[in-house]
């Protein structure tokens, strides 16, 4: 059962259109709206115009990485920043939250997860705004 409040605005940034896509469709059955960036330079743009809720960020990326993306955009945003990457090193998620980023998963994940993630990241941001908290989704069930 979906329970939307304020819709929260998404930002996937991740270099496979296919790891984009099946964000868009996962994020959208839970009432996000949902923007994708191929390119850390489009997902830099794309969080100066349009102002994401959060951020789903991958590290490995041709071109600018995900580091390089979670640093810039710290210098003009304090918005919620989940680093959802393959790389599963205690000094590689260190290094991601050293960098800006609030939160880290290891791909694969269940999709509950990385919803109660987002959720607790626009909860957090919500909150710090003055916000009633109200959840976006029903809880799943096991």
């Amino acid at each position: 059962m979906l329970v939307t409040c304020m819709t929260q605005k998404v930002l996937a940034i991740d270099d496979d259109p296919a790891m984009t896509e099946l964000l868009t469709l996962l994020l959208k059955t839970h009432g996000f709206n949902v923007l994708t960036a191929n390119t850390g330079e489009d997902g830099v743009k794309i969080t100066r115009e349009d102002s994401p809720d959060v951020i789903i960020l991958d590290l490995m990326m041709t071109g600018m990485d995900g580091w390089q993306v979670c640093k810039q955009i710290r210098t003009f945003s304090t918005v919620p920043i989940l680093v959802f990457s393959a790389l599963d090193s205690p000094g590689i998620v260190a290094g991601a939250l050293d960098a800006g980023a609030d939160d880290y998963l290891v791909k694969p994940i269940s999709s509950g997860v990385l919803i109660a993630h987002l959720n607790k990241l626009t909860r957090r941001t919500d909150m710090n705004n003055g916000n009633k908290f109200k959840p976006k989704t029903a809880p799943l069930s096991a």
